[in-house]
Formats: structure tokens, C-alpha cells, sequence
């Protein structure tokens, strides 16, 4: 006889987790003693907001669930900004919540919450489980619900008592998922379809990709002479500096790329859903029926035809369909991939000169030269801006931002990448609100010894807020100003690396210690409000505005 706590353990084992991301609570005491001593690794975070940001990160590296677990109430309740990433990221993950003892259910008891109700709309399935004998069988039907179709995420409510039961019950075999392919005839309609088709796109997205689909999607776009475009922040499936690259269809994207996708005659929209953002608010196709020939492949049945009519809808995974393309007739060459490349190369060059003594141009432009094979993480805010259009991406796996736009992503996915992978060099984005979201999880980057240099952009504003704020209501500031600590002095105070740059020219010495410390670091570049994008100064919107 084992305790629900030490099934629970083996369950997860069983499935292949090697570490799973936690903030301690007495509701799951007995599984944080099924873990002690074992092969899992435990990583502290500060909160749960953080440890599930690093649990979703882990799953959008892997393929597979990231896990966490959280005690209940305001545990919980933290936790659901990273249940929401989650969702809209599709990538596959497992939240685990403690729960009060079942004979307490209804009392309103200490910390009490009904999860099924709370994680209803963001979560794909919520389950509690209430014997320990069902605990193979939730596990087994939760990894399943994560991974399959459109991945997402999974809450598992334990009740505190459940984990001390004794029952008999054993793992079920590592979980496997179905990978959806196209029929023969879909197969030969596209071919069809791409064959007559005179401007067609290629535009890659969503989820259940990994190192080999990307190489087949590069493969594929060469052989038929395909522009690649990428949606937004998906910008690691295609090789930027690849002569197919067209650039990414996310904020304010290049107008070139925005009218070769919207005067094309096929758009084929590869794993991806064609959100509000890479859609252009839902304005770049037109609705129900695009403008143009639509291919929409994609692994979530659901998905198909939600917003968009397509021409030719299939059901499949990204490897799956591209593997079954790999003997399709070759498209003659058209020079059309070559021309948005280019176009593509002049939109992304050179940074522009923005007002303030430190420029966030040639930082991009130095980091660009001495670590071009960095991950880059970040969370949201106009200062994200520079990453999208000035990095150059150059493989799977090198970029971790949340589609959802939640701020305080860069640092807890920065905690997981390198724990993914203590060799690479990962590189955090933060501006000086976004920071302050998540800014506690340097601590965790600390205490297990992560060497990721944050860069923290520092405006002294809400800058995206302001910006808005500035057009719509101009000169008429409200809660949008901020008065910021001495971040590289904060640093220092975890154990860390601090730097500060007030000018340009002090960025590349202060990133070359950072780097040479082997210790976590933050950067702490001090810009001028007035550059709020790498094109727009705020007084040039108040002036626009009035």
C-alpha cells in the first residue's frame, strides 16, 4: 500500500517529468514527501504566478507537460496568470492545486475554492481527485487532454486527505498521442491547390511543432519557392536569416509583409489559428471568407473553420502534414521568397536613432553580433518591440514570449530555459514594469545558480499604456508613471551581478561582465521615455493627437 502522494510521484515519473516548478503549501505536504530524495527535481519559486510561468515554458520547450504545483485559494488564484498563458499559447502543461480535506467540501473551510468553476474557461479540463486509487487513471487522461489536438492546460484539484489515503493503484505507461494526418485526397487537393496557385504564402504558427518539423518546413518552403511568415512570437519556427524569410505578422509588422500576405492567392496557415494579432485585428483576412485561397492545417480539429472558411481544411500536426507533402511536385522558381526576403532584411537592418543618451538600437545591434545564438525570453511592452523586428532568430527553441501578452513572462521562462539547458546562453528582456511583475523569480535564478543575464529596460513608465494613452488622450496622464529601486543594486542584494548603463556606449564593457560573472545579472539600461517605440516618440503622438 503506497499514499496518494507517493502514487501521484510515480505517476509522474512514469510520464517522464524530470522537474517540476512549486511554491510549497500544507495542502500537499503529503506529495512534497513523495518527492523527497526522488528523481524529480523540485525548483522553489517566489510565487505562483512565477512557477506557473516557468511550468508553461518547460512545456513549450518539450512538447510535453510542464508541471506545477501550487497549495490552494490565493495559491491557486496566483497561479492562473500562467494557466492563462497556457491557453492561448497552446502548449501543453499540468497545474497541480492542494486542496481542503473532502469532508470539509462546502463549508466555506480555510482556503476553500470550487476550481472547477475558477479554471472553467481557462483551463482545457479540470478534475479533483477524490480517491487515491484514481490517481493513474486522472493522470494518465490529463496528459492526454494537454498534449492532444490543440495542447493547453490541465488543473488537478488534491484534496489534502486524498494524499494520505493508502490504496493500491499502479502508473499507466507514458502517455502517446495521437497525431492527426491528411487523407490522401486533402493531400492531393493541396497539391492541387499549391500547383495553380501564382502568390502563394506559407505561414507557420501555434504549437506541437519541434526541431524536425522545422527543418521539414524549411525544406518545404525552399523546394516550392515559398515567402515564410511567422505569427506572433512563434518567431523560432523559421531560420530569419533563410532566403524564404519573410518576417513575423505580429504588432506593427512590416507593411511589404502585411500586403504580400493580404494580395496573396493561397495562404496556407500552418499550425497556427490566425489570432487577433497576426490577423491585424482580425482586418488582414476577411471574414468568414478570406480574399484569397485558404489552407488551414491545423492539429485541433476545433480550430478548423472557427473564425475562417478555409478553401481546404486538414486536420494534422505540422511534422505529420509536411512529411506527407515531402513528395509533392516542386513549384517553378518565381523570385518572390527572394523579394520578401530582402524586403524582410531592410525592415530588420539597421535600427533606427531614438532620442535618449542610452539607445536601444545598437545594443540590439551589439547583442546581435556577440550572441546571436542566445535565447531570448521576454514578457510584454514596447519594449519587446525591439526584439520582434531587430533579433534574428536562427533555430527551434531560441524564443520563449507569451503570445497572451502577459507581463512577468521573460524571467520565470528564462529560469526554465536554462534549467533545460544549463550550457546556453539565455538572455531575458524585461522592461521596468514588466520586471516588477515577476522580478522576485531573480531569486530563484540565484538559489540554483542560473547564469541569465536580464536586461531591464528602464523608462520610468507603463510604456505601452502611455503610449495608448497619449494618442487617444493626449497630455492627459493617469497612472501610467512609475518610480523605480536601482535594479543592478537589487541584483547584488540576491547574490547577483549588477550593471547600470546611462549611455550607449557603456553597454557593450557592462554586458561583457555581466556575461564573465557567471552568476545571474542584471543590465539595467536607463531610457528616455520619449523614444516609447523604435519609430514613435510620445511627443510626436501628442502632436498627431491634437
Amino acid at each position: 500500500m503506497k499514499t496518494g502522494g507517493e502514487i501521484l510521484i510515480e505517476c509522474l515519473l512514469a510520464e517522464g517529468v524530470e522537474r517540476l516548478f512549486c511554491v510549497p503549501g500544507e495542502s500537499y505536504l503529503a506529495a512534497l514527501d513523495a518527492l523527497h530524495g526522488g528523481a524529480i527535481e523540485v525548483i522553489n519559486a517566489r510565487q505562483e504566478g512565477g512557477a506557473a510561468m516557468m511550468a508553461e515554458a518547460d512545456g513549450k520547450l518539450t512538447g510535453r507537460p510542464g508541471v506545477a504545483f501550487v497549495t490552494r485559494g490565493p495559491g491557486a488564484t496566483n497561479a492562473a496568470s500562467g494557466v492563462h498563458v497556457a491557453k492561448q499559447d497552446s502548449t501543453p502543461m499540468v497545474l497541480f492545486v492542494g486542496q481542503i480535506g473532502r469532508r470539509m467540501k462546502g463549508r466555506e473551510a480555510f482556503q476553500e475554492v470550487d476550481y472547477r468553476q475558477t479554471f472553467g474557461d481557462l483551463a482545457k479540463w479540470v478534475e479533483e481527485i477524490d480517491h487515491a486509487d484514481r490517481i493513474p487513471e486522472v493522470i494518465s487522461h490529463a496528459w492526454h487532454v494537454a498534449m492532444s489536438g490543440r495542447p493547453g492546460p490541465v488543473v488537478l484539484a488534491l484534496p489534502e486527505d486524498m494524499l494520505r489515503e493508502q490504496a493500491e493503484a499502479a502508473p499507466a505507461p507514458m502517455t502517446r498521442v495521437a497525431e492527426p494526418a491528411p487523407s490522401p485526397r486533402e493531400a492531393a487537393h493541396f497539391a492541387a491547390l499549391l500547383a495553380e496557385a501564382k502568390r502563394p504564402v506559407l505561414a507557420l504558427g501555434g504549437s506541437r511543432w519541434d526541431a524536425d518539423a522545422v527543418a521539414a518546413a524549411q525544406r518545404f518552403a525552399e523546394r516550392h519557392d515559398l515567402p515564410v511568415t511567422v505569427t506572433f512570437r512563434r518567431q523560432g519556427l523559421f531560420d530569419h536569416e533563410h532566403p524564404n524569410y519573410a518576417g513575423d505578422l505580429g504588432i506593427g509588422p512590416s507593411p511589404k509583409l502585411r500586403a504580400l500576405v493580404a494580395e496573396s492567392d493561397l495562404l496556407i496557415l500552418l499550425g497556427a489559428r490566425m489570432s487577433e494579432m497576426p490577423s491585424q485585428g482580425f482586418e488582414l483576412l476577411s471574414i468568414p471568407t478570406p480574399q484569397m485561397k485558404l489552407v488551414h492545417i491545423h492539429p485541433g480539429a476545433e480550430e478548423l473553420g472557427r473564425i475562417y472558411a478555409p478553401t481546404l481544411a486538414i486536420n494534422a500536426t505540422p511534422g505529420v502534414f509536411l512529411e506527407s507533402m515531402e513528395s509533392a511536385p516542386p513549384r517553378g522558381r518565381t523570385g518572390a521568397a527572394e523579394a520578401a526576403h530582402a524586403a524582410y532584411l531592410d525592415w530588420s537592418g539597421q535600427p533606427p536613432a531614438t532620442p535618449g543618451d542610452a539607445e536601444m538600437g545598437p545594443v540590439m545591434s551589439h547583442l546581435r553580433s556577440v550572441a546571436p545564438d542566445a535565447v531570448i525570453t521576454n514578457g510584454a511592452g514596447n519594449y519587446a518591440t525591439w526584439i520582434h523586428r531587430f533579433w534574428r532568430f536562427r533555430r527551434f527553441g531560441a524564443q520563449l514570449a507569451p503570445i497572451s501578452g502577459s507581463m512577468g513572462y521573460g524571467l520565470p521562462a528564462a529560469v526554465a530555459a536554462k534549467l533545460r539547458d544549463r550550457d546556453a546562453e539565455v538572455i531575458c528582456f524585461a522592461g521596468d514594469g514588466c520586471f516588477q511583475m515577476t522580478g522576485q523569480e531573480f531569486g530563484t535564478l540565484a538559489q540554483y545558480g542560473l547564469g541569465v543575464i536580464v536586461i531591464v529596460v528602464d523608462n520610468s513608465i507603463y510604456g505601452t499604456i502611455r503610449m495608448h494613452q497619449e494618442r487617444d488622450y493626449p497630455e492627459r496622464i493617469s497612472a501610467t508613471d512609475l518610480v523605480n529601486p536601482d535594479f543592478a543594486a537589487l541584483a547584488r542584494a540576491y547574490g547577483g551581478h549588477g550593471e547600470t548603463v546611462l549611455k550607449t556606449a557603456e553597454f557593450p564593457d557592462a554586458f561583457a561582465r555581466a556575461r564573465a560573472a557567471g552568476k545571474p545579472a542584471i543590465i539595467h539600461i536607463k531610457t528616455s521615455a520619449e523614444a516609447i517605440t523604435p519609430t514613435v516618440t510620445l511627443s510626436g503622438l501628442r502632436a498627431r493627437s491634437r
